[in-house]
């Protein structure tokens, strides 16, 4: 029999905890905000409520808070581009851009006055110029539907007791006690779950065939290695919520027989590995990890394996490999990882999003679940905004939903009101989105239809000023350097296509190059043994697609419109304007600007380094970019 009491036990002293807490401040904690200082925000607060009297034992206050205020660390709230987050609840007051100075004024307001937090403190509409008190009111938070990410930034993510009382683990509780390994695949299928990882691939398929599997000893891997620039969705539910992670991998391990598993994070995420092993040493004490977890008939080890932080590792059998201790590289399929994975024994990898998403599933159920997002695509998707939006951060929103809500609505549009150009979706694996794309839903088959994919979530948005070549160039130069080399194609290929990228982008460029490009993409694609050199290709083919007339710019006159490229600026000087002062003749480190005092100068531009200084220095703005 399941032994529940256990969690009845946690549950019940978290709620003794609040009812002595009738308010309690969170302080983000997640590796954005604690870069900006959030855990000396933290250290203020303690200093403060100990002035007060509103730590420590429960005292009655005259006016104001009566009783002790609960002061914890969260994982990330999401609205990063307004960190430090403070967040006092019930109230669910937010207050952004917290420094330390700001503390005293903050508890005299919220926690000894008349409960407000100050003006100056709450966020400001950058288009509106509305004040917003509460945290649900703001529309980064109103358009989204937090499912997976719904204790992020809520619960302290070293309390399993809190997790518990948020209605953790129960889940488990009843597939253990209900459920046998056939009907949790079923589950799953029927909730029409597809893997976050990127490939979309149905996840109760995934774990039939590994349920069905031949072998005495199977293993469950997550797959934490998040390796795409600009992403950190799964960096922020290790380090926010993650016994939601853990649950899920139970429920996985319980799903296919398998009686370890690892969780596979890249080195360069401590926070998020020390708030693992605290929560994995947390969940092994309660009897939720180990031998016959709450006292059922199961088993289930769980720990860390560290990776090196090479981006090929996010592919499954290169994954595995660096596990075992050789070298991350790509192997043929099949066999499946699900009938020959981890040290010959068959093994379920998924993502670390696809696992924190289970819990939820058993929770709703699958026909509730298929409710979220499309048909084909059911739920929801967290994604990283980052680049030129206003608002840069970690958002879920159901399966489907456009493009122009995230950027406009939630993001905030791009910065300062400027024009919006395009998106990079999928990281250096995924493809650009223009204008024409802004009402495309996001889901798996609509972005395949236009040559792009979800990938893991990554969205990097970009304005008027990004130069399209040179984005492709960057993520090239990134897969380029990525590339484990064992395929010819992927190795070889695409060091050309980025030898010409840098052509391009320093003039030297031809029209032949264009269509080398449109060659030498198709056979990386096709000849690549993995996903990273299968989508290589992607950003540049994109690009080339939807902004051609870039490309011939910078092939044909030389130019980079978006005025990005260094080695295609050019300047000359406004005879008009200049007045013959010599200050530019003085910063030239080049020396190419030529001219006699008092009289207008001239700029020799085979000499030109482009280094603008001289633009900087002209106290008459008589020098000009050509554009």
């Amino acid at each position: 029999m399941v032994n529940v009491a256990v969690l009845e036990q946690m549950k019940e002293r978290f709620e003794k905890r609040q009812e002595s807490e009738p308010i309690r401040v969170s302080i983000c904690a997640g590796t954005g905000c604690v870069a900006s200082g959030s855990l000396d925000v933290m250290a203020q607060f303690e200093s403060e409520l100990e002035k007060h009297g509103l730590s420590g034992d429960v005292q009655t206050m005259d006016d104001g808070c009566n009783g002790r205020v609960g002061l914890k660390k969260s994982g990330c709230h999401g609205f990063c581009q307004m960190g430090p987050l403070v967040r006092i609840d019930p109230s669910d007051q937010l207050m952004v851009k917290v420094k330390p100075e700001d503390v005293p004024t903050i508890v005299e307001a919220c926690l000894v006055g008349d409960g407000r937090a100050p003006e100056h403190n709450l966020y400001h509409h950058p288009q509106t110029e509305d004040v917003y008190l509460k945290a649900g009111d703001i529309p980064f938070y109103q358009k989204q539907n937090r499912v997976t990410l719904k204790d992020c930034g809520h619960i302290d993510p070293g309390d399993i007791e809190e997790y518990v009382a948020s209605g953790g683990y129960y889940g488990l509780v009843k597939l253990l006690a209900d459920y046998t390994p056939e009907a949790v695949c079923e589950l799953i299928k029927e909730s029409g779950m597809r893997g976050r990882g990127g490939g979309g691939f149905p996840t109760g398929m995934k774990w039939d065939f590994t349920r069905r599997a031949v072998g005495e000893k199977k293993y469950v891997v997550c797959n934490g290695d998040e390796g795409d620039p600009g992403a950190f969705m799964d960096r922020s539910i290790m380090e926010g919520d993650p016994h939601r992670l853990i649950e899920g991998m139970v429920i996985a391990a319980f799903a296919v027989g398998a009686d370890e598993g690892l969780i596979y994070v890249r080195a360069e995420y401590p926070l998020a590995i020390a708030r693992l092993r605290q929560a994995i040493e947390a969940a092994r004490a309660q009897g939720i990890l180990g031998k016959n977890i709450l006292g059922s008939d199961f088993s289930f080890e769980l720990r860390i394996s560290k990776g090196a932080g090479a981006f090929v590792c996010g592919e499954e059998t290169a994954l595995m490999a660096s596990i075992e201790g050789q070298r991350g590289m790509p192997t043929p399929k099949p066999p499946y990882p699900s009938d020959s994975g981890l040290f010959g024994c068959p093994t379920l990898i998924n993502n670390v999003e696809t696992l924190a998403s289970i819990p939820s599933i058993l929770a709703m159920g699958a026909d509730a679940y298929r409710t979220l997002g499309t048909d084909n695509s059911p739920g929801t998707k967290t994604f990283a905004i980052t680049g030129d939006i206003a608002n840069t951060g970690l958002i879920e929103v159901p399966m489907g939903t456009p493009l122009e809500i995230i950027v406009f609505e939630i993001g905030g549009g791009i910065r300062e009101g400027g024009e919006f150009k395009a998106v990079q979706i999928g990281g250096p694996s995924g493809g650009c989105l223009t204008s024409e794309h802004l009402t495309l839903p996001l889901d798996f088959d609509s972005l395949a239809s236009v040559g792009a994919m979800i990938g893991s979530g990554g969205l990097v948005v970009m304005g008027a000023s990004t130069c399209m070549v040179e984005v492709a160039r960057f993520f090239m130069k990134f897969a380029q350097e990525e590339s484990c080399g064992k395929c010819v194609l992927c190795r070889e290929g695409t060091r050309r296509i980025l030898e010409i990228l840098e052509r391009i982008v320093q003039g030297q460029g031809e029209m032949a190059d264009l269509q080398r490009l449109w060659e030498i993409a198709p056979l990386i694609q096709a000849g690549s043994l993995c996903g990273l050199g299968k989508t290589a290709p992607n950003p540049v083919l994109t690009t080339l697609t939807y902004f051609n007339d870039e490309y011939e710019a910078h092939v044909i006159d030389k130019t980079c419109p978006a005025g990005v490229c260094q080695a295609l600026k050019r300047f000359w000087i406004d005879p008009a304007l200049c007045k013959g002062c010599s200050k530019c003749v003085r910063v030239c480190p080049a020396s190419c600007i030529h001219g006699e005092i008092r009289k207008p100068y001239t700029i020799d531009e085979l000499v030109c380094l482009k280094c603008g200084a001289c633009v900087e220095t002209c106290p008459f703005d008589a020098i000009k970019e050509v554009s």
